[in-house]
């Protein structure tokens, strides 16, 4: 029996006894105020503590929980019949603003706004809505339920529709008790953070950001082969690609060798054979695993072959020549498919087209079934051949700053899953089946794909045995963690395991398992992974996740403006996400190519997303002045302490189309607080033509205005005390120039071009005694200036910091200081009249890049 003082027990007993919510007569209202409307007479709400059991949370999180228990509850609602689907109305509401997430495709989500509920896309993931009257907001949340998950839907007339489904015919049910969260609270941060905190103990089945340990890559510069070479990566590339960043004064300290590596093959093909010669993203969704270790590319490598004076020259040039083969072959696909449901004349000609170009593909690769040694072939032909092992071994012996080798891979092993009988598991061929809720979905070539090929699924009962022969094989060859890519695979085959809640307990159990034992515990990226399901079942171990879509580096589907207006949706997916996502992972804002037209806007965003900064530039094809205002000669980067968020005056707004709307996202430095300011107007969600496109008439200068009061000071406890200074120092790091505000100040006036940013960092401004007023900037070469303030410690007639990083330091100084010694020694500094004091900064390898400084005045 649990002792009476238990602080267990607490989580039955609110400490307020005020009543927040209430249903009745129709309305559900919050604090009195009127939030649904016409809600049916099914519909139940219950109080957090009658429905919360005692669980097994950290004592911080459950009293956390405890002391805002009274501001939450749960909805149900009840059907006669049983159902393995189950939709009913919440109730209705117009004229309210709203910032929601809904999935735009199986694998990924992004923000919608509106005012009514008739406003909400389908699979909305939350929403969360302004309630002006009380000065409060309130976030409604699906949630999961026994075998069921949930999502919120569009209605007729304003009404916000909840589905419930568990993905199998077999698995049925009528009435819920708390298939939704609702929670208030006055700060629009603290809600998501207290509601989630709530479901996190409620629901027992994931752990909270700050209950992990992130992985050691993410305050790392890394390099990930995706983009460089889709599925033609091979070890002479990697390796002459980590040469490239070493040369250019930027190595890695991580490397993510992305889909191409791995043992897969078709049906029709010789079971026991690579497929050959693929190279676009898409030819292998079909493939299946037939083999844990590495594919013959990398499974041929012969130690030492890359660290001798005659390793293998390697062509980049031929692979960028195979991947615009391999997007005509695309593109003539499309075009074949096209002529085929139009009964076209031009098929003939099409097919014609199609062999020319695929068999300039395998000439490419040196012919059919083999691999030149220009694509990056390696020739060893013994039996004896070390293979990745051997290979992250040489990475290290050439590379000494190279911690971290990742590979990718699909949560079912393959994009197809494992092929039966190729391996000691039970695998089976599952026909993949699609939940309607997926009909506003954007059409995605990888759907399609996986429904064609249907889906080689171990079975659950064999999760754990399956990663764990995947990773241990892995780990033993030198590999330090994994990408996991097409998670959420796992709703399409779900009928005969249980439903889906049922199969990805199985799995994420397995995998997280896995994890732990294999990879240290965190060292995995979640991707394709944006759905409820994975957060509430899967998160228990997994620390850093995707919170954006791909990189596109142009529009898959033709728009020659994609290659601008697609970047800014990137940006509003990672920021919006990070809302829901950044309380239960690690946000990773995905990588970007340093040579593309974007790529500083990229740039500027990654400088601040508190997370890994990674490119996946081609061999030779690498912007290294821009890479270095993101990241020091050793590989670290001068990482915000936070996760970035959208400010409030852009929570219910919509940076995308509007026109008038500038993307702002606010996060900390150790020293100081930085907004950031983005034009990503120019696209968005359609929701008729269920895709992303573009909006010319919005790609324009945008105006915008940015306070320090904009910085959310209160949502780390490190930063909330620079919340309470007096006076700051605002460096605009493009403009570069500086200015002055207090909390009681005129706004900041700036105008942002397309695609283009500022980044404005806060300093709050020291008294040092007499008129003398400090605060320290930081390097003004790198794009997050406050992030390279290491130390600071403010004295008696001075101040000592230590700084990270070679160029111009900046500061503000109402006098000239009387001296300024950089690592022990008098330096030369300039001080000017209107307080701007500088002094430029070696890079001393020995130092780790800290310089000393000590100003006296």
């Amino acid at each position: 029996m649990t002792p009476p003082n238990d602080p267990v027990n607490a989580t039955l007993r609110p400490e307020s006894l005020e009543k927040v919510f209430d249903l009745s007569d129709g309305k559900f209202t919050v604090r009195g105020v009127p939030l649904l409307s016409h809600v049916p007479e099914n519909v139940t709400f219950s109080s957090f503590s009658s429905i919360c059991e005692p669980r097994d949370a950290p004592p911080s999180i459950l009293q956390r929980v405890i002391a805002e228990s009274h501001k939450g509850g749960f909805l149900g609602f009840s059907h006669v019949s049983p159902s393995d689907r189950l939709i009913n109305s919440l109730g209705s509401f117009s004229g309210r603003n709203f910032v929601s997430i809904f999935r735009f495709k199986t694998w990924w989500s992004t923000q919608w706004v509106g005012n009514s509920g008739s406003d909400i896309q389908m699979e909305t993931q939350w929403v969360l809505m302004e309630v002006p009257k009380t000065e409060s907001y309130v976030v409604i949340i699906p949630i999961i339920e026994k075998s069921f998950r949930s999502a919120l839907h569009p209605g007729s007339d304003d009404h916000i529709m909840i589905c419930a489904e568990s993905g199998s015919t077999q698995v049925r049910a009528s009435s819920f008790g708390a298939i939704a969260y609702v929670h208030v609270a006055e700060n629009p941060y603290n809600l998501m953070r207290e509601a989630y905190s709530a479901l996190r103990v409620h629901l027992n089945s994931f752990r909270l950001l700050e209950e992990k340990t992130v992985p050691r890559i993410v305050d790392k510069f890394g390099w990930c082969t995706w983009d460089a070479f889709y599925l033609t990566v091979n070890p002479v590339g990697v390796w002459h690609g980590l040469k490239d960043f070493s040369e250019g004064g930027v190595a890695p300290r991580f490397v993510v060798i992305d889909d191409g590596w791995q043992s897969v093959n078709f049906d029709d093909g010789d079971p026991n054979e690579d497929a050959k010669n693929l190279v676009l993203g898409g030819e292998q969704m079909t493939t299946r695993l037939h083999r844990f270790e590495e594919g013959d590319k990398f499974r041929k490598y012969q130690k030492g072959l890359l660290l001798g004076p005659n390793a293998p020259s390697f062509n980049p040039e031929t692979i960028k020549e195979l991947i615009s083969k391999g997007i005509e072959a695309e593109h003539l696909g499309k075009q074949r498919d096209a002529a085929i449901s139009a009964g076209g004349s031009d098929l003939a000609e099409i097919e014609l087209m199609i062999v020319k170009v695929r068999k300039e593909i395998d000439d490419l690769f040196g012919g059919k079934g083999k691999q030149s040694n220009e694509s990056g072939g390696c020739c060893c032909k013994a039996p004896e051949c070390g293979g990745m092992k051997d290979f992250t071994s040489d990475l290290r012996t050439a590379f000494k700053g190279l911690d971290d080798v990742y590979v990718w891979h699909a949560l079912c092993g393959g994009w197809g899953g494992v092929r039966p009988g190729a391996t000691h598991l039970d695998s089976k061929i599952t026909p993949c089946k699609l939940s309607p809720c997926l009909d506003g979905t954007m059409q995605d070539l990888a759907v399609l794909k996986i429904v064609e090929g249907s889906i080689g699924l171990v079975h659950p009962h064999q999760a754990n045995d399956l990663y764990d022969s995947m990773h241990s094989y892995l780990a033993q060859a030198g590999v330090t963690g994994v990408k996991i890519d097409v998670i959420h695979s796992l709703e399409y085959i779900c009928e005969e395991y249980g439903g889906r809640v049922e199969i990805a307990k199985a799995y994420y159990d397995g995998l997280s398992n896995s994890i732990f034992k294999n990879f240290n515990g965190s060292g995995i990226i979640a991707s394709m992974q944006q759905c409820n399901d994975f957060f509430f079942l899967g998160t228990k171990q997994i620390p850093l996740g995707r919170v954006g879509d791909d990189f596109w580096f142009q529009d898959p589907n033709g728009d020659p403006m994609g290659v601008f207006w697609l970047q800014g949706v990137h940006m509003i997916h990672c920021s919006y996400n990070s809302l829901w996502m950044g309380q239960i992972i690690q946000p990773d804002w995905d990588m970007f190519q340093s040579d593309h037209e974007c790529a500083k806007f990229h740039a500027g965003s990654r400088a601040i997303c508190g997370g890994p900064v990674y490119v996946s530039d081609s061999v030779g094809s690498h912007d290294f002045d821009l890479i270095k205002k993101l990241v020091f000669p050793d590989g670290t980067v001068p990482k915000c302490i936070y996760f970035p968020l959208p400010t409030r005056d852009c929570l219910f707004r919509n940076p995308l189309f509007d026109q008038i709307t500038v993307l702002k996202i606010w996060n900390f430095n150790k020293y100081g607080g930085v907004i950031g300011a983005f034009n990503c107007q120019g696209a968005g969600w359609d929701p008729k033509e269920k895709k992303f496109r573009g909006f010319p008439e919005c790609y324009k200068p945008i105006s915008c205005t940015v306070h320090v009061t904009e910085v959310e000071w209160d949502q780390k406890k490190e930063a909330a005390h620079m919340g309470k200074a007096e006076e700051y120092v605002v460096y605009l790091n493009q403009a570069e120039v500086l200015h002055f505000m207090n909390p009681n100040s005129e706004a900041l006036q700036l105008t942002i071009q397309p695609s283009t940013f500022e980044i404005c960092n806060f300093a709050p401004v020291e008294k040092l005694g007499g008129n003398i007023k400090f605060a320290p900037i930081g390097l003004t070469n790198m794009f997050n200036s406050g992030g390279t303030i290491q130390e600071l410690k403010y004295i008696e007639k001075g101040v000592k910091i230590k700084v990270k990083g070679g160029g111009r330091l900046l500061a503000y100084s109402t006098q000239s200081p009387k001296k300024f010694r950089l690592n022990g020694s008098d330096v030369v500094f300039e001080w000017l009249p209107d307080g701007k004091l500088t002094v430029n900064l070696p890079w001393i390898e020995e130092n780790g890049g800290v310089s000393d400084l000590a100003i006296f005045f």
